[in-house]
């Protein structure tokens, strides 16, 4: 009995140290768009350059901010629909507006509970045709969506960094670098 409820406890802190960590890369991704705000004025993140039509850094925003959104709405009920977002262009176009909604979702991520557990999600089929797919939700996890979303803001990131330098906006070098890309360069430099 003893032995059990010792794995138990090791399970338990190891899933613990996983979400935790889940979280505060997603915190960290939500902090460079912080920063990256604070260097931008809201002709630039608003606009589209010339030559990159319908993209603007806004825009990306705010659709990585809407998918956090859905997922933070959505894991309590354990149902996430990421495309009843709101299409929000205020976020797009007033970087103040984004500011708020990004410090409220860091807010959120560091401070709900449910976020700590692994716990069972359904996931709405993205564009799920309800004439074709009666059961258009999938399983998925917390920790699942947790990488599910850094992944996906990291490639936001990517098309936010071409969009400003495309403006004339210099942009870290590491901004939209997957992380794994970034040790993969540091380990070639290491060696050079």
């Amino acid at each position: 009995m003893n032995h059990l409820a010792t794995s138990n406890r090791d399970r338990d802190r190891r899933v613990r140290e996983r979400q935790d960590a889940l979280i505060a890369t997603n915190v960290r991704w939500l902090r460079q768009a912080l920063t990256l705000l604070g260097r931008l004025n809201d002709a630039v993140y608003a606009s589209m350059p010339q030559g990159l039509a319908p993209h603007r850094a806004g825009s990306h925003l705010r659709h990585i901010l809407e998918f956090y959104e859905c997922f933070l709405e959505g894991v309590d009920s354990a149902h996430i629909d990421y495309d009843a977002r709101r299409r929000d262009e205020a976020v797009e176009r007033c970087r103040a507006v984004a500011l708020a909604r990004i410090e409220s979702i860091i807010q959120l991520l560091e401070g709900m509970p449910s976020l700590r557990c692994d716990n069972v999600l359904w996931v709405r089929m993205e564009d799920a045709d309800p004439g074709q797919v009666r059961d258009s939700f999938l399983m998925s996890s917390v920790s699942r969506e947790l990488q599910t979303l850094s992944s996906h803001t990291i490639h936001h990131f990517a098309l936010i960094a071409v969009t400003l330098l495309a403006h004339g906006v210099a942009v870290d070098p590491d901004f939209g670098v997957a992380p794994s890309t970034l040790r993969h360069r540091a380990k070639k430099a290491e060696a050079a």
